[in-house]
């Protein structure tokens, strides 16, 4: 049987790096948050 691949990122530094703040932060994220609205995204970040 073929081994699980998971993610080994701290649900702390998952959040810092990609959560929604981190994103509100800055312009590029920002632009992140809108292109993911548009889209209709149910979850815009982690």
């Amino acid at each position: 049987m073929p081994e699980k691949i998971h993610n080994n990122l701290s649900n702390k530094k998952r959040k810092r790096t990609f959560g929604f703040l981190a994103r509100k932060r800055t312009k590029s994220g920002r632009k992140i948050l809108a292109r993911r609205r548009r889209k209709g995204r149910k979850r815009l970040a982690v």
